[in-house]
């Protein structure tokens, strides 16, 4: 079981051109960036990265260039959205050949929600079918997996190695967190509570604001880690006004919009995705430059 799946992953925004076809050369820049703010993971396809949209040709070219970028240096986690086992299995196979250190994958999410023995099912064919370890990407809200579900597939399938929770409910996390297996991992997604999630002992994050403000994450994730929860919370207050600038049904852009502020390629989602309004706009400027005041603080106590 790769432990080190710790700390702070983003998930890679996929840079597309007006057209919507993926800009690969924006999206190294990305990667390298990334790697500069100290992040201890990436993953690649998720629903930042706007992984519902790729084809598979897509998404098996994205984890190649991004575990060239990255060469080793931390793990590599692939990101399947897909509807159906069959499918999630055909993805994970088409990046056999690439070094991915876990598969985050979804429950189905097409308005048919199976039961328990059913998700259950789809998650043991999946962790037996593919050679990569998986992790639960528990987001959809008409198929959102129990705490109890989770840690029973976790309990019965040694290829599922950990959970990713997302939504925002705190107390579900808490659960999770109160019976996890030993030797397995749970992720928060809950972006607007992250710092509780770290003082809960959540095990890292694959989430919208790493990958949006990766330094500042990186400080926050360090802070609780030293048990230096002033710090911590001051960190917390600015992203969580962060976060209100870009939450909504166009995230993944407000995400590239925040890169963009940052130095990274601007870029657009695919359609229908919308681009950020200018009121958007207006509002995560000066979120943004508050926040990222704290990533200097975050430098003065590695000096020390």
């Amino acid at each position: 079981m790769p432990a080190n799946i710790t700390g702070i992953v983003p998930p890679v925004p996929t840079p597309f051109d007006q057209n919507g076809e993926i800009d690969e050369k924006a999206f190294r820049r990305e990667v390298k960036f990334f790697l500069d703010k100290g992040v201890h993971g990436v993953c690649v396809g998720g629903s930042t990265g706007e992984g519902h949209t790729l084809t598979t040709d897509e998404f098996r070219r994205l984890i190649e260039v991004c575990a060239e970028e990255v060469n080793g240096r931390v793990p590599l986690v692939a990101g399947i959205i897909a509807n159906s086992t069959r499918e999630a299995v055909a993805r994970a196979r088409a990046i056999e050949h690439v070094n991915v250190a876990a598969l985050q994958i979804t429950p189905v999410h097409y308005v048919f929600k199976p039961d328990d023995d059913a998700t259950f099912g789809h998650f043991k064919t999946l962790s037996g079918s593919v050679k990569q370890p998986v992790i639960i990407y528990n987001v959809v809200p008409w198929n959102y997996l129990s705490p109890a579900l989770l840690l029973r597939i976790m309990r019965e399938q040694p290829g599922v190695i950990g959970v990713k929770q997302s939504a925002g409910d705190l107390k579900l996390m808490a659960d999770l967190l109160l019976d996890v297996p030993d030797g397995k991992v749970v992720l928060t997604a809950v972006d607007a509570l992250l710092y509780p999630s770290f003082a809960l002992g959540a095990h890292g994050t694959i989430a919208a604001n790493p990958a949006a403000v990766p330094g500042a994450c990186v400080a926050l994730w360090n802070a609780v880690q030293r048990g230096d929860h002033v710090f911590a919370q001051e960190i917390h207050k600015r992203l969580l006004r962060f976060w209100n600038t870009i939450v909504g049904d166009n995230l993944p852009a407000c995400v590239k919009h925040a890169l963009s502020l940052q130095g990274c390629p601007d870029s657009f989602p695919r359609q229908p995705m919308p681009v950020p309004t200018a009121r958007q706009k207006e509002a995560i400027a000066p979120a943004l430059r508050h926040l990222l005041e704290i990533e200097g603080g975050e430098q003065m106590v590695a000096a020390e």
